[in-house]
């Protein structure tokens, strides 16, 4: 499979057959999370929500040991969905790229874990 990006808020998603790279431009790295690896291994389940022309829409990809829900306004910082490193925000005119970045995440992580993709439901 080859790498392929997809353009996020402030974000870069690359979807390569292991895990998945988010990296952040110099201004959004200063102001918030950082860069991000995760192992589709280690994935629980990416949740998302779709963009609206009011607020933007979300990927978050889930580990064991992130929280299980993501709010707009909540403190610490990780559990804000501007502030979690695993979460890229996607405004609405960025809502087809959240589209296909879905559907090529859903493509790569079965291929990595066919037996166990969605093995451990988030509480």
């Amino acid at each position: 499979m080859n790498p392929q990006t997809f353009k996020g808020y402030k974000a870069k998603v690359t979807v390569y057959a292991d895990r998945l790279e988010i990296k952040r431009g110099l201004s959004a790295r200063i102001s918030g999370p950082k860069d991000a690896v995760v192992l589709f291994a280690d994935l629980v389940r990416p949740l998302s929500k779709p963009a609206t022309p009011w607020i933007n829409g979300y990927v978050y990809l889930a580990t064991d040991s992130d929280p299980a829900h993501l709010s707009y306004w909540e403190d610490p910082p990780k559990t804000k969905i501007g502030g979690n490193p695993q979460a890229t925000l996607f405004t609405w005119f960025q809502r087809a790229a959240q589209a296909d970045f879905m559907s090529a995440l859903d493509v790569a992580w079965r291929a990595a874990n066919p037996d166990t993709c969605g093995r451990v439901p988030l509480a």
